[in-house]
């Protein structure tokens, strides 16, 4: 999948980066919003190979239940809500994230003119 899968993790990384402070979207939103070319499934193995150095908020990206990721996910288990919680982001007292008070629908990534 080479160039194709690069330049394409880039669209997703550029629909994350866009995902303001206080607000999540959800997997299958970004996949949405690049014309539904690919899976939820794969928007989330974009997000487990983000490159650190880009300081993408990944963490504001949840399924579409509005659930956290499982396990050791942004450096430990709970440290994805932590994080959301910092920033103003509210949970239901199930632990989901309150997708009707936060939800971002976003846009594609404006496409370079060539």
């Amino acid at each position: 999948m080479g160039d194709g899968k690069n330049s394409f993790f880039e669209r997703v990384y550029a629909v994350t980066a866009t995902i303001p402070p206080g607000r999540v979207t959800t997997y299958g939103l970004i996949a949405s919003a690049l014309g539904g070319v690919c899976s939820a499934k794969i928007v989330g193995y974009a997000m487990r190979t983000a490159p650190d150095d880009r300081n993408l908020p990944c963490h504001r990206v949840v399924n579409r239940l509005g659930e956290p990721a499982l396990g050791n996910a942004f450096g430990g288990e709970g440290r994805q809500r932590r994080l959301l919680e910092a920033e103003g982001v509210p949970f239901t007292p199930e632990g989901r994230v309150d997708l009707p008070a936060c939800l971002f629908r976003p846009e594609a990534p404006v496409e370079p003119d060539t």
